[in-house]
């Protein structure tokens, strides 16, 4: 049994955006087992909270770069971070930042890693969750390709190709550990074209890009600078890959083979790692999973008031697990505190509600009918839901008869309880 991890202590870092230029500044703090990665924007009022994982991502938004937000708020830049939390096995961590892009360093993700090990790695109670590539995954576009194939590790062979005499096929396999991460690919920087810089920032990007924290290839070499290795540019492709698949949110085992993959094909191929992990674990730990549509089918609820997006863990009359991502565009933002939007408590236990539905309604005696409140008792109320935060909701049946049932329910948000409620409900036709 492989337990997650978490950082024993907090570090703060800063720095400039390489695309925005803006100023910014990180502290990296532990959080609870199964809370993930989580980003915090402390210089928005709200503090909106956006998991790190392919759900959050915003391709169409920001090129070159990998993003992660809402329509409301993002975070920009995260690869080499997230590469860094891969590589080390960090499950768990908050990330509060006071600007809209991670600061860029000098390019790599080294001074990531020296803040990471400067905090320290704390071993937690939880299992962690390992993803094993049982059958090949691949995708391909515009002459780009990733395939994922089985493997008892995790390893990446990446094939780098451009039309530039320094930078046509290189090529490297090398298996990812704490040790190879942090001596082999974290120290490789980003890089552009000379030919391409001026387009660039003419789009927006670069703005704080410089000569130390990005390698300029012109037509005779790297420009006002020197390689720290001969095959620096693979090096650093590899990196991006290893940060963008760390957005499926779990380690794998698997060999990842990919022909010059960029940002776009490698957020695709983690969506599809993210997709196969949802369908093992529930293979390996839940009756069924049900999206929207298929909750629909259960209960009557429906836009906006079907507060439950879908339902992860399913014991039919005994105990039920649903997930409620909480955005900006959620209607009831509009009008509830529209300044520093707060979820309305009623509506948390309303979802709470509505995945005891699902427990209690999806078995086959009970399909059809409808779910009343009789009672509501002992609710608590502990800490607010905002935009950005994830609810887990987590019902559990006290009793169930033909004609009424019994719950208890809570509400979390990384791993910590928001609220909580017992009620019972008349089961009708």
């Amino acid at each position: 049994m492989i337990k997650q991890k978490t950082i024993a202590g907090q570090v703060s870092l800063s720095g400039i955006g390489i695309h925005t230029g803006n100023k910014v500044n990180i502290t990296l703090k532990p959080a609870p087992a199964g809370a993930g990665v989580t980003f915090i924007r402390t210089d928005i009022a709200s503090n909106p909270r956006i998991k790190a994982n392919v759900q959050s991502f915003l391709e169409a938004k920001f090129s070159r770069r990998s993003s992660i937000g809402n329509t409301e708020v993002e975070v920009q830049t995260i690869e080499h971070l997230m590469a860094s939390l891969s590589s080390l096995g960090i499950d768990n961590i908050d990330i509060e930042i006071d600007s809209n892009e991670l600061p860029g360093m000098d390019g790599s993700a080294i001074k990531f890693v020296e803040a990471l090990e400067k905090a320290g790695l704390a071993e937690q109670e939880a299992e962690k969750y390992i993803h094993i590539i049982k059958e090949p995954i691949s995708i391909e576009e515009a002459g780009s390709s990733i395939t994922v194939v089985p493997s008892k590790d995790f390893k990446i062979s990446y094939t780098l190709d451009y039309d530039h005499p320094l930078l046509e096929a290189q090529f490297l396999e090398i298996p990812v550990t704490p040790e190879s991460f942090k001596a082999q690919l974290a120290p490789a920087r980003t890089f552009c074209l000379e030919s391409e810089a001026a387009d660039l920032q003419s789009k927006g990007l670069g703005r704080g890009a410089n000569y130390d924290n990005t390698l300029v290839v012109g037509k005779t070499g790297v420009i006002k600078n020197q390689l720290r290795f001969k095959d620096e540019f693979v090096r650093h492709k590899i990196l991006d890959l290893i940060g963008d698949l760390g957005l499926a949110a779990c380690p794998i085992r698997g060999h990842v083979i990919a022909l010059k993959s960029g940002h776009s094909l490698n957020l695709k191929i983690a969506q599809k790692i993210y997709e196969q992990k949802i369908k093992a674990q529930g293979a390996d730990n839940m009756e069924c999973i049900l999206d929207a549509t298929e909750i629909m089918k259960i209960i009557p609820h429906r836009q906006p008031f079907l507060f439950v997006d879908r339902i992860t863990h399913l014991e039919k009359g005994k105990r039920a697990v649903g997930i409620k991502n909480v955005t900006m565009n959620d209607y009831f933002f509009k009008g509830h505190f529209p300044g520093r939007p707060v979820m309305p408590g009623v509506l948390i236990v309303e979802a709470m509600a509505q995945v005891g539905g699902v427990m209690m309604l999806a078995s086959e005696e009970n399909r059809g009918k409808l779910a009343f409140f009789l009672s509501i008792d002992n609710v608590k109320f502990r800490k607010p839901v905002v935009p950005g935060d994830q609810l887990v909701l987590e019902v559990e049946a006290i009793k169930v008869k033909s004609k009424t049932g019994q719950v208890r329910g809570r509400a979390l948000v990384d791993g910590k309880v928001v609220t909580e409620a017992d009620f019972v409900c008349a089961l009708v036709g």
